[in-house]
Formats: structure tokens, C-alpha cells, sequence
């Protein structure tokens, strides 16, 4: 798989968290478009398609489960990252029960997030 054209994409209310995201997956080769509210993202959804989504959950109007919801409404498949600073175990029922692909907990350790990628996107060798 082309890192080039591997599109990731970010939805976090926190600009500094888009921001700092997004660098860090440009300085892995990663293509990132960032989005700060969940209706952003689910309008994206109908010109394009991210390859590997990193979903915050706790977000207003629209929260992570939401746009879960959302996606599987939709037929729309990829694989989800939800990062949080919500590390109930209700909740990380609530989102393994989704079908996500990783959990990880607020502050994000960046190389954990590169690792859930490329693990995703069958990129670890």
C-alpha cells in the first residue's frame, strides 16, 4: 500500500488536537484531513473516503457514537481508532461492541497511534 495515498481521517473537536495529529501523521507519510465536529466529517463522507478514521467520542452536537451509528447506517466500512479521555469500561464496551479497531486513551502516545494504523491498514510487516 502507498502511504502517499493513504488517507486518514481526524475528528476531534480540540483544533489543537486536529493540529498536532495532523502533523504527526504527515511526518509518517500519512495523508490526514482533519475535522472539528462530526457533521463535517459524515458531509465529507459524500465526495470522499478515508481509509482509516481516528474518532474522538466525546464531542458536541454529534459524539463519536453517533458517528458510528452513522457509518454503519450508511454501509460505510473503515477502520476506527477512537481516542478518549472517557476510560469507563461502559464505555469501552459500548465502542469494541461497535466494532472499532482500537481504543486509545487521551493524552495519545503518537507512536501508539502510528502503530494502531499501520496495524489497521495490514502495513506492519
Amino acid at each position: 500500500m502507498n502511504s502517499d495515498q493513504t488517507l486518514i481521517a481526524v475528528v476531534d473537536d480540540e483544533e489543537s488536537i486536529c493540529k498536532g495529529l495532523e502533523r504527526l501523521l504527515r511526518s509518517a507519510g500519512l495523508t490526514a484531513k482533519t475535522f472539528l465536529n462530526g457533521a463535517d466529517f459524515l458531509s465529507f463522507l459524500e465526495i470522499g473516503q478515508p481509509d482509516c478514521l481516528v474518532l474522538d467520542l466525546n464531542m458536541m452536537p454529534i459524539n463519536g457514537f453517533s458517528i458510528l451509528d452513522n457509518l454503519a447506517r450508511l454501509g460505510r466500512r473503515m477502520p476506527v481508532i477512537i481516542i478518549t479521555g472517557d476510560d469507563s469500561e461502559e464505555v469501552y464496551e459500548r465502542a469494541m461492541n461497535q466494532g472499532i479497531a482500537a481504543f486509545l486513551r487521551k493524552p495519545v502516545d503518537g507512536q501508539v497511534l502510528l502503530d494502531a494504523i499501520d496495524e489497521v491498514l495490514g502495513r506492519r510487516a
